[in-house]
């Protein structure tokens, strides 16, 4: 047997460990050298994570500062999977699904990890504190807060038709919310902090942010009050007449402020998910339909300024007229009735109206509809206005001209009809509505607003004659006696006008649209109050359904806003041309 030199074995061995030493200093080399930025890079990015810091949103208040909308302190609940012990996954995904009102099998599919980098995982948004300091004190492992933050709305449901509501991805989903979100919400902000493999932050790691900025703020022109008592008056009529919707307007004709938007029915924004879309949305600016007999004020304008008609103009007016082969109608049958204009207006009748209007063209009547605001939006700025619907008169058909004299075959929104009110009470100038005071800075500093804009609509002398016919509306000869409040003097006028049945598309079987709009005092306007009912089942007469609505939130805006009678008697009014 041949034995081999064990020098050279050794040799070799030797040769072998070098070789394979060599290819461990050169691996070594590579990964601390060459590219030992990478790995590091790497490195720290499994151990790296962003968090979201979202911005404060800026509060919406009151008029005088109350909240409307503000938001509060709140809590993220999160999850580290890689630090969740597999046996503990199902007791803390049935402890949290119990105390966040969550799925248990979603939250137990959360506390698996996907993959080691995954080490930050959302459970639950907008948690009161106190409930995540029970959850923290559980001392589940790989279960944390953050500090986020909540809308709230201290008051409910008051006035959340103009404020809207902010949805689950902390956007504006309805009102000023959604269409001021981006001026509300500010800039989110972020931070990147380095965990350790048990969760713990690293000292010194990396940590880089950038803060969020907070969201303006607004201030509102509604008086909390004031809303509080239309919103409650318009509920409980809505209830009581078995109506399908109401609404409520308040403004100071002066300076064309909104004092309060009331709708009913309404919903709570904290839940607004279970509220319809039409309850969600704000009836006053979105909703249109044919405003009747309230629209006779803007015909009985163009009839005195441009017609020569004057409040003591005589006609004599049966229950009936027809035109072509429609026949026009009063409210009730009734002998021929020697009725002075003031009468004509008082009494509501549709013939009289009519028979006034043919002493103007179409196209006048069309300019002072226009010039009122028909066809267009109020300039409010609220979201989903509709602009109500005026054709052009090369549009009007056949007998057009004579229903829109009285306010049918033309639409409008409720805030519009209390804009033409507010023109009559303000003069003849019309102030555009408003319902934002001004904006607040993150320290709640006050910008105010730019002031509204106005135009002359009609001569204030027209304007006064307007007035003193419509305080004829009130009387116990006019349709609505029922707004009369002691000891002032209270102008306005009644709407009860047929609404379309979509399924016929004819007036028949379609109910009504019961209006009252008005303004006090008369001698020295400072409120204007309308009140809509939509489709009402016990009563539909403006006069009869509205107008108590009008007088009860009239009665308390004088007195919130403490404005006397001014002691100034009204004076008469004649209705009958033959003097009686």
């Amino acid at each position: 047997m041949i034995r081999r030199d064990p020098v050279k074995r050794l040799n070799v061995g030797l040769l072998l460990v070098a070789f394979v030493l060599s290819l461990f200093a050169g691996r070594l080399v590579q990964l601390q050298g060459i590219e030992s930025k990478g790995y590091a890079d790497l490195a720290v990015r499994q151990r790296l994570n962003r968090i979201d810091l979202p911005a404060i949103r800026g509060p919406i208040t009151f008029a005088q500062g109350q909240p409307l909308a503000m938001t509060a302190d709140a809590r993220v609940i999160y999850a580290d999977p890689v630090m969740v012990e597999p046996a503990q996954r199902a007791r803390i995904a049935s402890s949290l699904a119990t105390m966040l009102g969550l799925n248990q099998a979603d939250l137990l599919k959360k506390l698996v990890p996907s993959s080691k980098t995954n080490r930050y995982v959302e459970l639950a948004h907008h948690i009161e504190p106190d409930r995540a300091r029970m959850i923290m004190a559980m001392d589940f492992k790989g279960i944390g807060t953050l500090q986020e933050y909540r809308r709230v709305y201290p008051d409910g449901n008051l006035a959340a038709n103009v404020a809207g509501f902010v949805n689950l991805d902390d956007e504006g989903g309805g009102g000023l919310e959604s269409s001021l979100n981006t001026m509300l919400k500010g800039k989110s902000g972020w931070q990147k902090v380095e965990l350790s493999e048990t969760g713990q932050r690293i000292p010194m790691g990396e940590d880089e942010q950038s803060k969020p900025t907070p969201g303006k703020g607004v201030r509102l022109t509604l008086d909390r009050d004031i809303q509080w008592k239309a919103q409650d008056a318009i509920a409980k009529q809505v209830k009581a007449t078995g109506a399908q919707s109401g609404s409520v307007v308040v403004m100071d004709p002066r300076n064309g402020q909104v004092l309060a938007m009331a709708t009913a029915p309404t919903f709570d924004p904290a839940t607004y998910y279970k509220a319809s879309d039409a309850n969600r949305g704000n009836r006053v600016v979105q909703e249109g339909f044919e405003p009747g007999s309230t629209s006779k004020v803007v015909t009985a304008a163009a009839a005195m300024e441009a017609g020569g008609v004057t409040p003591s103009t005589p006609f004599t007016v049966p229950d009936h007229i027809t035109f072509f082969d429609r026949t026009f109608n009063d409210s009730e049958r009734h002998a021929p009735e020697h009725l002075t204009f003031g009468g004509v207006l008082a009494k509501s009748s549709n013939v009289g109206t009519i028979m006034a209007s043919e002493k103007v063209t179409p196209t006048e009547l069309y300019q002072y509809m226009r010039a009122f605001g028909y066809g267009e939006t109020t300039g409010i700025g609220l979201p989903g206005e509709s602009p109500g619907l005026l054709k052009p008169v090369n549009q009007w058909w056949g007998t057009d001209r004579y229903s829109i004299a009285f306010g049918q075959t033309v639409s409008v929104n409720a805030l519009q009809t209390a804009s033409v009110y507010a023109t009559i009470a303000n003069g003849g100038v019309r102030v555009t509505p408003n319902v934002i005071a001004g904006t607040l800075d993150d320290k709640g500093v006050l910008t105010p607003a730019a002031r509204p804009a106005s135009r002359r609509v009609i001569k204030q002398t027209t304007a006064s004659e307007l007035t003193r016919m419509l305080e004829g509306v009130t009387t116990k000869d006019g349709t609505a006696p029922l707004a009369q409040i002691p000891g002032y003097r209270v102008a306005g006028k009644t709407g009860t006008a047929q609404k379309v049945n979509p399924r016929c598309k004819c007036y028949t079987g379609g109910g009504y649209t019961s209006t009252f709009v008005g303004f006090a005092p008369a001698d020295s306007p400072q409120l204007v109050v309308e009140v809509v009912l939509q489709k009402p089942q016990k009563g539909y007469y403006g006069g009869q359904v509205a107008a108590p609505v009008f007088k009860n939130v009239m009665s308390f805006a004088l007195q919130s806003r403490r404005i006397p009678p001014t002691g100034s008697k009204s004076p008469k009014i004649r209705i009958y041309a033959d003097h009686r």
